[in-house]
């Protein structure tokens, strides 16, 4: 795949489907879209044909792949009218890189799998910049051998990609990350508020705090975000909250309890009651200094 161009289908043209989509065409495949709302200027630009269906994607592609907000999208995508499975012949694949219900996932591959093509769940992290990067954290569940197929592309928008099992698989990953962030974002806020509500300066204790063991990628990238107020999504607090609740639903029914995770749940839940959820995860500072009458820093 690395040196025969491929007819490709790509699915969901939003903040990362676009540039992901883009890293294909870049590298010389022939792609096949469509998105809910206008395609965007970028992949008509780099000759991608825009389909009316899901359907036409399918039936003119070797590989499916979709970048969806939600489980409902993917499953609509998939086996609603003119959807996926209705353009599909046996020995094609679909790659969802969404992030998405791990349970539903696997009667997702099922139901592709019955129609004798392989499914892989590929979903993703990095955000925005990682997107147009090509430096994309890609958890991926299926068999190895549609995963060795497929290698190739993923290498075109992603830097650390690993196999970690079977379908689903890909999917729990991409929930206990989304557990990780949260938590991660919850504290750097929190060490904010805390040091500029005693009076130090936030920026100067977010630098010191670089070179301890504190320090991380998120006090580094969505501290600065906090401090300079710049809550322009690259992943929506709306999403967040969606990833989490998949936490909290596969906690329930695996019978163990996700207390900071819960936690964290709420806070994004303050920032949707305010009106905030389609800023920046890192905008859940926002719940916090609701709670403590205090910003950070004081928004322009």
């Amino acid at each position: 795949m690395t040196t025969t161009p491929h007819k490709l289908g790509f699915i969901g043209l939003g903040i990362m489907g676009t540039p992901m989509a883009g890293q294909l065409a870049k590298a010389g495949h022939t792609l096949f879209v469509a998105t809910r709302s206008k395609v965007p200027a970028e992949i008509t630009a780099a000759g991608a044909t825009v389909c009316k269906t899901a359907q036409d994607v399918a039936a003119q592609t070797d590989v499916v792949f979709l970048m969806l907000p939600d489980t409902p999208d993917v499953e609509a995508v998939l086996f609603g009218d003119s959807g996926v499975a209705a353009g599909l012949t046996p020995g094609k694949t679909v790659v969802d890189m969404s992030s998405i219900s791990p349970i539903e996932t696997k009667r997702f591959a099922k139901a592709i799998n019955d129609l004798g093509c392989d499914y892989l769940d590929a979903p993703v992290s990095g955000g925005e910049v990682g997107a147009r990067a090509a430096s994309l954290t890609i958890m991926v569940g299926g068999p190895e051998a549609a995963f060795a197929r497929v290698k190739p592309l993923f290498e075109l928008m992603g830097k650390n990609i690993t196999l970690v099992g079977a379908n689903g698989d890909g999917q729990t990953t991409k929930v206990a990350n989304q557990i990780i962030v949260a938590l991660n974002i919850a504290a750097v806020g929190e060490a904010l508020v805390f040091a500029s509500k005693a009076g130090a300066d936030p920026a100067k204790v977010r630098q010191a705090l670089m070179g301890g063991f504190a320090s991380s990628r998120i006090l580094e990238v969505h501290g600065e975000r906090m401090i300079k107020r710049t809550f322009a999504p690259g992943f929506r607090i709306g999403l967040h909250q969606k990833d989490l609740n998949l936490a909290l639903a596969g906690a329930r029914a695996l019978g163990l309890a996700l207390p900071q995770t819960a936690g964290a749940a709420q806070l994004m839940q303050a920032c949707a009651a305010n009106g905030l959820q389609d800023l920046d995860h890192s905008a859940l500072v926002r719940a916090l200094e609701l709670m403590a009458h205090h910003s950070v820093v004081p928004d322009a």
